[in-house]
């Protein structure tokens, strides 16, 4: 990277945008499933919407982050920056929940290129305390994102159409080009990297697979079904595969090596399981808004805010005061506030009001941010320098995979209640997605227990 000839502040800028957007895209969808469901029919397949996003952008992640060193930033960046915008449009364009599905698939491959790209430029462009500064900088847009997000999402489904939420990507992201393709000069040493293909297209297959058992079990198929029992038998077979690539690979996707670590093995857990419970709030708390409460999309995006706030204030509360109190009783304490708000979550009832609902994403949000703070840097700082990039992106993709899992499992619930389109129906199906959300946050708060109580162990 030569930074006489880069544009730095230009360049940031650009990164920032591309962040944005990105985090935006992940909360204003939440907003418009009830109008994308009216509109394309296949209230049974609404969770692909969100999990088919998750998994390609998993699958995407680890190959373009390697393609990155080897044929340079910028070139990787632009083609996921493309390829979501491509997604973008024609999800806009989508004339069916199958087109959506699709189109979704392609945004998250976009994705997948974007966040990791993203952080290595930032990487090669800063250095020392001004690498923290920034970074910390690209955190709070990320925050930014998921207060406005449910807003804008709401005010688009209700005041325009719900297709313009992809649209609006079209010239941020053109923005993003400019600024980055125009003022980002680099000099590419090819670097001979192996890239785990194997690996990605092993996982990709086990977890596809695990996904349609989920969503299609017991409805689509019988579950005692030829087809639940192919698919069941190819989610362990690949699963099985994928572990034996990932001991033998010399870049292996998921570094397994990691998890023989205890702490990195618990926080690794903490984080699918933390963000599968994040999966069930983002998607279903605006539904109860709209479905059960009988508010307008704008309402229901407005629920999504005050997580996103206590989130920002309890990882920067947690960020200052971690050494002095403690990682493990902030982790402790994070997972204790979100089997609260869990509870809480499993005791909503139709006469209860909106300021509950707000309550509980607060209670949740603030233990998640309590949480998350800490264990990435637990993990940066139990690694050697040259393995930090590794452990640090094995954890984000132990959060992506929890959300898919979450995206399809709660899904499969859903689908498996609600039989009729109705107010009553609707609250059945959702509060046993809540009580699925309150167990797993209590196996959170088991989990939790397993990291090393001495500060030196962390």
């Amino acid at each position: 990277m030569t930074n006489k000839q880069t544009n730095r502040t230009i360049v940031t800028i650009g990164l920032l945008t591309a962040v944005f957007i990105g985090a935006l895209d992940a909360t204003v969808v939440t907003t418009a499933t009830p109008s994308i469901e009216a509109e394309l029919k296949g209230l049974t397949l609404i969770s692909w919407i969100f999990s088919i996003y998750t998994l390609s952008m998993c699958m995407a992640m680890p190959i373009f982050g390697k393609l990155a060193d080897l044929y340079g930033r910028k070139l990787v960046f632009i083609t996921g920056l493309s390829l979501f915008l491509l997604g973008s449009v024609l999800c806009g364009f989508a004339q069916s929940m199958f087109d959506m599905i699709w189109f979704r698939a392609i945004q998250g491959l976009g994705a997948g290129a974007l966040t990791p790209v993203t952080f290595t430029i930032v990487g090669d462009l800063y250095t020392g305390e001004k690498r923290g500064r920034i970074q910390g900088l690209f955190a709070s847009v990320w925050s930014v994102a998921g207060i406005v997000g449910p807003f804008v999402g709401g005010y688009f489904v209700d005041q325009i159409s719900w297709r313009w939420i992809f649209y609006m990507n079209v010239p941020i992201s053109l923005i993003t080009f400019v600024l980055v393709y125009g003022f980002l000069h680099e000099k590419v040493d090819k670097v001979a990297k192996k890239i785990d293909y194997a690996g990605a297209i092993t996982f990709t297959i086990s977890i596809t697979c695990l996904l349609l058992v989920l969503l299609t079990g017991g409805e689509t198929f019988p579950w005692n079904s030829p087809t639940i029992a192919t698919l069941t038998i190819s989610a362990i077979t690949f699963f099985s595969l994928f572990l034996f690539v990932e001991k033998r690979a010399p870049e292996p996707m998921m570094p397994l090596k990691l998890f023989q670590q205890r702490k990195l093995a618990v926080i690794y857990i903490l984080g699918f399981l933390m963000f599968c419970i994040e999966a069930g709030l983002m998607l279903y708390t605006p539904m109860w808004s709209q479905r059960v409460m009988g508010h307008n999309a704008t309402t229901a995006g407005f629920m999504l805010m005050p997580m996103s706030v206590a989130w920002l204030l309890a990882s920067t509360l947690s960020g200052r005061l971690m050494y002095r109190i403690g990682v493990k009783i902030f982790m402790v304490l994070g997972a204790f506030m979100i089997v609260a708000g869990g509870l809480w979550l499993a005791l909503l009832n139709l006469q209860s009001p909106i300021g509950a609902l707000i309550g509980i994403v607060m209670l949740i949000g603030f233990g998640m941010g309590c949480m998350n703070t800490p264990a990435i840097v637990t993990i940066q700082s139990a690694v050697e320098k040259e393995q930090r990039g590794s452990a640090t992106s094995t954890n984000s993709l132990m959060n992506a995979i929890g959300q898919t899992v979450g995206f399809a499992l709660f899904g499969m619930l859903f689908n498996r209640v609600v039989l009729e389109k109705t107010v009553d129906d609707y609250a059945t199906g959702m509060h046993a997605i809540f009580v699925a959300m309150f167990i797993i946050a209590i196996i959170n708060f088991v989990i939790v227990q397993g990291l090393p109580s001495r500060r030196s162990e962390l």
